[in-house]
């Protein structure tokens, strides 16, 4: 209720000087600063299904992707690409994704691990606190009954232990095989498997049959058997390297009993290979095949192929087709294929220019960190990268990286649980990630000193006469 003297007061001041309303001015500004008034927007995530990476930069959202949950509806394909110079965080990128994948029971992965020290791979220790032995090919331990993967294994179909035979070929020759080698290796190949069936075929086999080839593969022809030798004399001499080369003990026998291709996670360690001879794409290839037709199967399962140092592979014209039918089986049968390249330019200007290109159409992510204003101009014009993402690339500090998803380009701060940490950043990861963890280990110091100090105050208080605590304080 109001007070009736302020009720007549109002009653007279209106009857003499009328009604009193208060009108507030119009305002007038620029778009430009009136956009401030609102809260500010960012560009849509990719949905809230999948892995946690961390969080986007400029929004402070969290960003989640899984290809599986992205395939379809904002993916064509589930390949991805990771760039980056060495001490940016791909590695912890590519572990913690792993780690992150496997909580999902229906994920498979298979790593190819082509960095290491102290004569053990980057992923070793993961591989041991998830209770897995790698599959370490190492041609010293190979003689000492080390691990062997057989490239004439019945698990893979006679088609494909053909086109294996012929890829490991031409890798190590550099060229393609001629008509006339192509039908020696095909009739050593046929001869063999149709004659040994107490046994595995091995190389030595094939070896042994093209330096000595049956009549029947002469006169099958219509040629002397003398050619047949002479055409199948290069091939022998290529696979005689495998056999009593320095590649001898990893192929030449057959495949080890007990290499666990169902469990969750198989890393092929091949550290103890120099990654610059032509023995590392030959192992790509081998390892390659021998997945295709003995790990991917038609069971529903979502399966990732990692694969460190990956420009061994694209470098190769003869790797890198084989790779390419590889990818296609993502659609059909659930792969994920990660390539992990420090500098695009080491495969778009390589041999292997076409193929090269072919690859990383297929692969719709595509996640970069920090390069040089040069190489980051040249990645940007390969991937079609926006220009401000361009501009930012060789300003991005060590776990921050730019994501395009089929085109959703996003600034993304990879984030680590202390959990994760220890399994990521190893000593032989140092290169990877050394800023960050001496970052991490200053604070956690700084942390443990607050907390005693402040321990040891409260012991103070708490020993001192009353009222001595909000006197200190």
């Amino acid at each position: 209720m109001r007070d009736p003297l302020t009720v007549l007061t109002d009653a007279f001041t209106s009857f003499l000087f009328g009604k009193v309303e208060t009108t507030r001015l119009p305002v007038r500004t620029s778009t430009g600063q009136a956009q401030a008034v609102y809260l500010p927007t960012a560009a849509p995530g990719l949905g809230d299904s999948g892995v946690i990476i961390g969080r986007e930069v400029y929004s402070g959202k969290g960003y989640i992707y899984d290809p599986f949950q992205l395939y379809g509806q904002q993916l064509p394909a589930p390949h991805w690409l990771v760039l980056g110079e060495s001490g940016n965080g791909k590695s912890a990128l590519e572990k913690t994704y792993v780690l992150r994948q496997l909580r999902f029971k229906d994920r498979q992965v298979v790593v190819l691990d082509a960095q290491g020290e102290d004569g053990v791979g980057e992923w070793n220790l993961i591989a041991q606190e998830l209770g897995i032995t790698p599959v370490r090919l190492d041609p010293t331990a190979a003689l000492d009954m080390g691990i062997r993967l057989n490239p004439l294994d019945p698990a893979i179909t006679t088609t494909g232990q053909l086109a294996l035979l012929r890829t490991i070929i031409e890798v190590a020759m550099g060229h393609g095989l001629d008509e006339r080698s192509g039908f020696a290796l095909k009739v050593a190949h046929a001869y063999v498997n149709e004659t040994i069936v107490d046994r595995q075929p091995v190389l030595t086999d094939i070896v042994e049959q093209l330096r000595h080839p049956e009549p029947e593969s002469a006169e099958a022809m219509n040629v002397a058997i003398d050619d047949v030798r002479a055409w199948g004399l290069d091939v022998a001499l290529v696979l005689d390297r495998l056999v009593d080369g320095d590649l001898r003990g990893m192929f030449d026998g057959p495949t080890t009993v007990g290499i666990d291709l169902d469990a969750p996670l198989t890393v092929f360690d091949l550290s103890h290979i120099d990654r610059n001879s032509i023995a590392m794409p030959i192992l790509m290839a081998i390892v390659g095949v021998w997945l295709e037709h003995t790990w991917i199967r038609p069971d529903r399962k979502k399966r990732i192929f990692l694969v460190e140092e990956a420009w061994h592979i694209i470098n190769s014209p003869f790797v890198a087709q084989l790779f390419q039918r590889l990818l296609k089986f993502g659609r059909r049968l659930g792969l994920s294929f990660v390539a992990v390249v420090h500098h695009l330019s080491d495969v778009v200007d390589g041999a292997a220019a076409k193929e090269a290109a072919a690859i990383l159409k297929m692969a719709s992510t595509r996640t970069i960190y920090a390069q040089k204003a040069d190489e980051a101009r040249a990645t940007g014009r390969v991937l079609g990268l926006p220009r401000w993402a361009v501009e930012i690339i060789p300003t991005l500090t060590p776990g921050i990286a730019v994501w395009d998803v089929n085109g959703n380009v996003q600034v993304v701060k990879h984030l680590i649980t202390e959990t994760e940490r220890p399994l990521v950043f190893t000593d032989r990861a140092m290169t990877e990630s050394a800023s960050d963890l001496l970052a991490h280990d200053a604070l956690a110091a700084a942390e443990r000193e607050a907390e005693e100090r402040a321990a040891y105050m409260e012991k103070q208080l708490g020993d001192g006469p009353a009222g001595s605590r909000s006197t200190v304080a």
